[in-house]
């Protein structure tokens, strides 16, 4: 063969790689000059690649972009990944603009690519019509009436729970030492299992066997103590997958366990369905005659299945083989992820506030029962206090992100000064700019909740601020599970299914910090979790000293 021949196909095959990667780049490469947010203020910028991103990642509890807010202003522009302009703003009604026009503002492609390569295609990763079909088919799921259903599930648990610290108490003497976001994690797992999936993982007994599952999610979940550029490149670059390391390992073996895990869950479900139905039929009744009113059922698979399998739910409403495999992995990990981590800063929360964790177990303790209903969860006044101040706080993913689809001018509540001494009543956004929806930092903003919104102040929600009612969130004038059409479809659940963890384990242990305060920093990667100031590189952990509460 004609070396010229081989040299010139080489050449062709470079330029037209090189083609595609300017092709890719150009849009980031031409923002930091054309952008319609550059006229905003903000942080100056000290990376080309990773912008502020670093900054961000390196603060506690991304503390500094409530800095920045207090800084400059409501609206601020800061740089991301190669320098490319972010909007973040905290003034309520752009927010609300922006959630409630979710057709036009959707996740930014490598968001979407890094969450189908953790999560699947689920409703998580579904945009416009998809996403609308997906979340009316799901939304029956987590109305009140199946969550009331499901509170026995997360009361059981919380008992298994306390039993294994009771027992962990008895086996190291009057005090353990116990990394309660471990346990936690376990159980939500078998919580979002039961509830979910009619499945028992089994992740609280200290005899069964180790829980790949279980293990799955603390690889992705895990806090890597630096910045992880290598995730941020091949979520822009998805031709970089090829190259690995540690953390890019786990994920890809977790995910292939929640593959694995939720093809059997569904053939299994699926084969009950079909059983359950043949035992009531007539011998000469189809198969196809399933309909809308058999479909009641505690768990969501099951919810699904028959939805998909029902005769008379008209097709446009239905959820194929493929959509519904992808919920597994999505409600396995928003179902119990959050959840664990929520509780977690709750039960540290309580540690750092002894007046308040006296004031909960006195209105705890007045309750009768061990096993309440979501009714007598819900009726607590001082619990549904502690739970909206820590959610409030130490809301358990801080920021998510949207790009608009197109051109856009998004109003603002109050004018602000751009960079050039120029009063704007509106802001002008670029079709496919980022924009960065602040949960957290709404959450604890002092224009908002006052000069004590770092203070866990349970007390506050007895009359909360009047400016809280231009929140646009789902749920209780917070930000923690945003709002509009994507607002987050499992609030009810997370919510009781927190109750009856704190409403067990209050009543049940005393609680002290088991490091300085000053030892615990706040690390977000998709969730916020715990790491140790001393240790980071033991991972995200919260080690508390449980005892048993005895009265005086």
């Amino acid at each position: 063969m004609d070396i010229s021949l081989v040299l010139h196909g080489l050449s062709g095959a470079l330029v037209a790689l090189l083609a595609a990667v300017l092709w890719k780049l150009g849009p980031y490469l031409l923002a930091p000059f054309r952008s319609s947010l550059l006229n905003l203020p903000g942080p100056p910028s000290r990376r080309w690649l990773l912008g502020s991103l670093k900054d961000i990642y390196d603060s506690d509890g991304e503390v500094i972009l409530d800095e920045w807010i207090e800084q400059y202003g409501p609206t601020v522009m800061f740089r991301g990944f190669l320098n490319t302009p972010r909007l973040f703003t905290t003034d309520t009604r752009a927010l609300n603009h922006i959630l409630t026009h979710s057709a036009e503002y959707q996740k930014p492609e490598e968001a979407r690519r890094s969450l189908a390569h953790i999560l699947g295609r689920g409703v998580l990763f579904k945009e416009g019509d998809q996403h609308r079909q997906q979340r009316r088919v799901l939304n029956p799921a987590f109305g009140p009436s199946q969550i009331r259903e499901l509170t026995d599930i997360f009361v059981r648990k919380s008992m298994e729970l306390r039993d294994l610290w009771t027992s962990t108490i008895s086996v190291q003497g009057h005090v353990a030492r116990v990394d309660i976001q471990k346990d936690l994690s376990k159980m939500t797992l078998d919580v979002i299992g039961l509830a979910g999936f009619n499945y028992d993982f089994d992740s609280l007994n200290p005899e069964g066997k180790p829980n790949k599952l279980g293990q799955a999610f603390q690889d992705i979940f895990d806090v890597p103590d630096r910045f992880p550029l290598l995730l941020l490149l091949r979520n822009f670059f998805p031709i970089l997958r090829f190259i690995h390391n540690k953390q890019s390992r786990k994920v890809e073996e977790a995910q292939a366990v929640m593959q694995r895990i939720g093809m059997q869950l569904i053939q299994e479900k699926k084969a009950e369905i079909t059983r359950e139905h043949a035992e009531k039929s007539e011998q000469e009744k189809s198969f196809d005659d399933i309909e809308r009113r058999d479909l009641r059922s505690r768990d969501l698979l099951t919810l699904l299945l028959k939805a998909n399998m029902a005769s008379d739910i008209p097709e446009s409403q239905r959820l194929s083989d493929e959509d519904v495999l992808a919920q597994v992995p999505t409600f396995l990990v928003a179902g119990h992820e959050t959840t664990s981590t929520a509780t977690t800063w709750c039960l540290f929360a309580l540690t750092q506030n002894p007046r308040v964790k006296k004031k909960l177990r006195d209105e705890l303790l007045a309750v009768e029962t061990d096993t309440p209903t979501m009714e007598e969860l819900n009726a607590l006044p001082y619990l549904d206090m502690v739970i909206r101040e820590s959610l409030r706080l130490y809301a358990p993913i801080p920021t998510t992100i949207r790009v608009p689809i197109k051109d856009d001018v998004i109003p603002v509540n109050e004018p602000f000064t751009d960079r050039n001494g120029e009063v704007q009543d509106s802001i002008r956004i670029n079709k496919g700019s980022h924009v960065i929806i602040p949960l957290q930092t709404l959450n604890r903003l002092r224009s908002v909740w006052g000069e004590d919104s770092y203070e866990f102040k349970p007390e506050r929600w007895e009359s909360p601020p009047e400016a809280t009612s231009n929140i646009p969130g789902v749920w209780g004038h917070l930000l923690t599970f945003l709002g509009g059409p994507r607002a987050c479809i499992g609030y009810r659940f997370s919510l009781v299914e927190m109750k009856a963890l704190v409403f067990t384990l209050v009543r049940a242990f005393e609680f002290e910090l088991a490091v300085p305060p000053s030892d615990i920093i706040r690390r977000a990667t998709i969730v916020t979790r715990p790491l140790l100031r001393s240790a980071p590189e033991q991972g995200s952990q919260m080690p508390l000293y449980i005892k048993p509460y005895k009265c005086d």
